[in-house]
């Protein structure tokens, strides 16, 4: 083994309390506040570093090594989501209703080691390492854009990465992709205003159900025919609401979606073709429409050069066999914002195993992480803060 891997396996103890405090003791986005205090207190234990909170509920850590670089910054999500946790481990949330379902525990814990092993090495280390516990991930407009827009993070940041945990790969496993990772998570949400009556007499009134209907079937044209098939986008429908009872149309009918591309441009044509859609079906039948049409993050679109510097980090990490291409997904990611100022990739690091039970979906409430996936994101992150912060990277 490396120094560095023994290292790591040494640290495995450490990373594990971290990773089950913080699950423990889950909180909401732009809620973080017992987080971020146990964040800065497990930082200052560190030497060489700059601790300072850029929010009330975010921290950042900053070590200028002792040779010159690049200025590189590292990012983990802190935040949780509202679901109740069905895990019954000792570990388990004790917040009702609150849980880390989707690994940001894991994140927060790998990017403490980080620091660790950073903090213990600066002499050597080249640059300026910046490491960004970020709020609220999981809740639009996001903390990401937040801090790119209202602070002083990104000024001077010539590079930015940061990892997320998968359940669907196997722990240990690391995946990269360049070019479109994560799509740009947009809402759409639709009230169809038509005249209510009685169900036995539906001539005499605009039924906002049947209209809605044709509304969710007509939309799924604007991908089948209105895009050309070497080209991604996803219309989906996830909520219908309408009416009371059996016997009353009602006057209005409530619908929620989510659209999602990888493609800026399609990302601004698409709000045109679905009120299109929209607008003729009502006008078709007699009723009127609101439509809010929400723009969350962007898509999550990886340099290239950076990918390929994450890819040779893991080749020579991790190995070969337990390397692979990411495939790019269509849930979405604010890490996007980062990638606005300053090049970058995100990747991914397998957190599933059969033995811990830990292949559930992310965002369900048997979710957990195999614990060794947190030395695979240290060794990851660690590697990659010293080699982008080269000078001579890219």
């Amino acid at each position: 083994m490396t120094p560095t891997e023994d290292r790591v396996s040494a640290l495995r103890p450490q990373l594990e309390a971290w990773r089950r405090w913080l699950h423990q003791h889950p909180e909401l986005s732009f809620q973080e506040f017992e987080t971020a205090k146990y964040i800065v207190s497990e930082l200052n234990k560190l030497p060489d570093l700059q601790v300072s909170q850029l929010t009330p509920t975010s921290v950042l850590a900053v070590l200028k090594g002792g040779k010159p670089g690049k200025t590189v910054l590292l990012r983990a999500d802190i935040d949780a989501l509202p679901i109740h946790e069905e895990n019954t481990f000792e570990f388990a949330s004790k917040t009702p209703g609150v849980m880390h379902a989707c690994g940001h525990d894991g994140h927060t814990a790998i990017l403490l080691g980080t620091a660790k092993l950073l903090s213990e090495d600066a002499a050597n280390v080249p640059g300026e390492i910046r490491m960004i516990f970020q709020h609220a991930e999981e809740n639009g407009p996001g903390g990401a854009e937040e801090l790119v827009m209202e602070t002083s993070l990104m000024d001077g940041v010539d590079v930015v990465t940061g990892l997320h945990l998968n359940s669907q790969l196997p722990a240990g496993q690391v995946a990269v992709k360049a070019g479109p990772f994560m799509a740009s998570p947009d809402m759409i949400e639709l009230t169809i205003q038509g005249r209510g009556g009685h169900g036995a007499h539906p001539e005499e009134a605009v039924d906002p159900i049947a209209i809605g209907a044709q509304v969710v079937t007509n939309l799924q044209h604007v991908v089948s025919r209105h895009v050309g098939a070497q080209d991604a986008l996803v219309v989906s429908i996830t909520y219908f609401q309408s009416g009371s009872t059996h016997n009353v149309i009602p006057d209005t009918a409530r619908i929620m979606g989510t659209v999602r591309t990888f493609d800026p441009e399609l990302r601004q044509k698409a709000p045109k073709l679905i009120e299109r859609v929209i607008k003729g079906v009502c006008e078709a039948h007699g009723a009127t429409y609101v439509l809010n049409y929400e723009f969350g993050y962007r898509p999550l679109i990886n340099t290239d050069w950076v990918a390929e510097e994450l890819r040779q980090i893991a080749l020579d990490t991790v190995g070969a066999g337990h390397f692979s291409e990411a495939k790019a997904t269509m849930g979405g990611e604010d890490f996007s914002a980062y990638l606005e100022k300053a090049p970058g990739a995100y990747f991914n690091v397998g957190s599933g195993s059969d033995e811990h039970d830990s292949r559930w979906p992310h965002h369900h409430p048997r979710f957990t992480i195999d614990e060794l996936s947190l030395e695979t994101g240290v060794k990851m992150m660690h590697a990659a803060a010293l080699r982008l912060a080269q000078p001579q990277a890219n």
